[in-house]
């Protein structure tokens, strides 16, 4: 591999974590960003489990993507993993990206494990609200989170029309 890059589709976009060359906005054909993950500590508990974002099959996803410094590559590899596969329910992959700048790379990201217990699946806006707005969990309220996701998606022009819905229907 000449370039190593990350395509980051939530908090990832904003909190990196890790040193890198190039932020560029970009998209990954046949996956689309979803609450689609069952959330029993950090957004949710066991009794009321909140939703967290998942790369979940289907459609396509603009985010962000960063191109990683060669000395780097380890290092960011080695904390992306300790952040993301916590609980294995994601799958690191090396998937096809397009930059906007219409430039084509293969980067790491992480997509959802559809086997995995904390798998919740696909649903409707008004579901997905529902849930959503019963949760809370050690890092605060799961409403909090989708706000925070839709505005910091706002902030650097992405439209999200699903998880733009999820937040009208919580904000009603």
């Amino acid at each position: 591999m000449d370039e190593f890059w990350v395509f980051g589709y939530g908090s990832l976009m904003w909190n990196p974590g890790f040193p890198f060359e190039e932020k560029a906005q970009a998209r990954v054909y046949g996956f689309r960003r979803s609450l689609c993950i069952w959330s029993t500590v950090h957004r949710g508990t066991p009794d009321r489990p909140g939703l967290v974002m998942g790369l979940d099959r289907g459609g396509s996803c603009r985010g962000a993507a960063f191109r990683v410094a060669g000395g780097e590559w380890d290092d960011a590899i080695e904390y992306l993993r300790r952040r993301e596969l916590v609980t294995n329910v994601y799958l690191e992959k090396i998937v096809p990206i397009t930059l906007m700048d219409g430039r084509q790379v293969k980067a790491v990201t992480y997509v959802v494990d559809r086997s995995h217990r904390q798998y919740a699946g696909a649903m409707d806006v008004e579901k997905a609200a529902g849930i959503v707005r019963q949760a809370a969990g050690q890092s605060g309220p799961n409403d909090a989170y989708v706000f925070n996701t839709v505005e910091h998606l706002a902030q650097i022009g992405i439209r999200d029309l699903w998880l733009e819905g999820v937040a009208r229907a919580l904000a009603a």
